[in-house]
């Protein structure tokens, strides 16, 4: 098992931008804002000799027992009791400060090994910087620069040097991925209750104010058996609600996480009915191309007629949706989760189903012979064969002549027919078309592999033009 390094500080001391230094990436928002994390936020380490887990958290105020602070704490004290490690970061351009000093007691407490980093250090005389620091008791302290990677290396170095190498992993093409599923919505709809829910602990923080959670937070899940990665999102409002630079991060950090996954559940708050804004989230998951599946959420707070008018609101604003499997469930209560999670599995393995050629062409000829292409221009389309363009969303090719003038309706005919005869049930459909080579081209126009009528065409051509010379040397003698 790999060690696992966890950063604690109080707000803005630079814990973000040291975690995306250590692993990497820019998977935790960086801002010149405190308390911009909230959750635990973990990845993989590969700055050092070897790997580890790295855990970013929310800015600790231990001492306050109420309100979102609270729940910070929280989730902070919780990462530190999964720690191997502690690396408690401080500000040297600010100094010592009595929060520090609570902070230092609290993880003297916590029986695990701390490392006490100095950052923001960078052009400034590091003994200097570090020297009052010696006061909290932890050891010496050391001097960093996690915006510039000054010292970032020695410090992981230092800190997992009694942490052996792991065996050497297997190789990532042994064994598959599991699905990466986002979980999207408004905000206050029930996203983070409903990651809580399914992994059966308070992982993230759920909290009646609506935009509580900021970043995009992997978590790995293993239920009955299967694994899956969850993506807990922030909620997207509408463009003319969004104020905030924290907000417009959050709203792009949604985004990436429904592009970066194969799955995205789609929470919708049954009390309030589908919004607009529901509509445009669902259209850029569509846009997208990800599969899809409906979590109706706070189901089992609705009278009978409540349920009936939702249903028929869903069936009139959301009727481009007819591939996704939609759900009525209870995050607060765990109700509706198992086949909720049956239909992930099911849209995931649509999504990345493979279809063969062979199959696809006859699934082709079959549906021309049960509605042709319209006429266009007074040409009717000819269709030849189809075979598999991409996966996630599938992506079907087809191929033959004059396919420039193919209907939308035709397309739509065809997505449902490949959709039917393959089973491809919570995933949107690409057909797409390729217009087949011109055998009666010009030569000067002709393509490699065109056909050979053409160059049979020019080799008569050829013959030709040889037989006037021999005719006309005959002529003169």
């Amino acid at each position: 098992m790999l060690p696992t390094l966890v950063l604690v500080g109080r707000p803005n001391v630079g814990k973000s931008t040291l975690f995306n230094r250590l692993t990497k990436t820019r998977d935790a928002l960086v801002a010149d804002l405190p308390g911009l994390t909230r959750d635990r936020h973990y990845g993989r380490g590969v700055v050092g000799e070897f790997p580890y887990l790295v855990v970013d958290t929310g800015g600790f105020e231990p001492l306050v027992d109420t309100g979102i602070l609270a729940e910070m704490a929280r989730q902070t004290l919780l990462a530190i009791d999964e720690a191997d490690v502690i690396v408690f970061m401080v500000d040297g351009r600010q100094g010592l400060t009595p929060q520090d000093k609570v902070i230092a007691d609290r993880l003297r407490r916590s029986n695990r090994p701390v490392f006490l980093a100095v950052n923001k250090t960078e052009g400034m005389n590091r003994g200097i910087a570090a020297a009052e620091f010696h006061e909290l008791g932890l050891g010496d302290p050391l001097s960093i620069s996690s915006a510039h990677g000054e010292g970032v290396k020695d410090l992981v170095n230092l800190v997992l040097q009694d942490f052996a190498p792991e065996e050497p992993e297997q190789a990532a093409s042994d064994s598959k991925e599991p699905p990466k599923v986002a979980i999207v919505g408004r905000p206050n709809v029930g996203k983070s209750t409903l990651v809580n829910a399914l992994l059966g602990e308070q992982r993230v923080i759920a909290f009646d104010q609506p935009g509580t959670t900021r970043d995009s937070i992997y978590i790995d899940l293993e239920r009955n058996g299967k694994h899956y990665t969850l993506i807990d999102t922030a909620g997207v409002r509408r463009r003319g609600k969004v104020f905030e630079a924290v907000e417009k991060f959050s709203v792009i950090k949604t985004m990436q996480a429904i592009d970066d996954a194969n799955v995205v559940i789609l929470v919708v708050d049954a009390q309030d009915g589908v919004t607009e804004q529901e509509a445009h989230i669902a259209a850029f998951i569509l846009e997208t191309g990800r599969a899809l599946v409906v979590a109706v959420n706070k189901w089992d707070g609705l009278d009978a007629d409540k349920r009936e008018w939702i249903k028929r609101e869903i069936d009139r604003k959301l009727q481009f949706l007819d591939f996704a499997k939609f759900h009525y469930i209870s995050a607060l209560k765990g109700s509706g989760l198992t086949p909720l999670l049956q239909s992930v599995d099911v849209a995931f393995k649509a999504a990345m189903a493979k279809l063969p050629t062979p199959k696809l062409t006859r699934v082709l000829e079959d549906a021309i012979q049960q509605h042709q292409p319209p006429v266009s221009k007074g040409i009717r389309p000819k269709l030849r064969y189809a075979h598999q363009g991409g996966s996630n969303p599938p992506i079907i090719v087809v191929h033959g002549n004059h396919v420039d003038g193919i209907k939308q309706s035709y397309v739509r005919f065809l997505e449902g027919v490949f959709r039917t005869a393959f089973e491809l049930s919570g995933t949107p459909l690409r057909v797409q078309f390729k217009q087949g080579a011109n055998p009666f081209a010009e030569p000067e126009k002709r393509k490699a592999g065109e056909g050979i009528v053409s160059m049979r065409k020019r080799k008569n051509e050829q013959r030709a033009k040889l037989k006037e010379r021999k005719d006309e040397e005959r002529n003169k003698r």
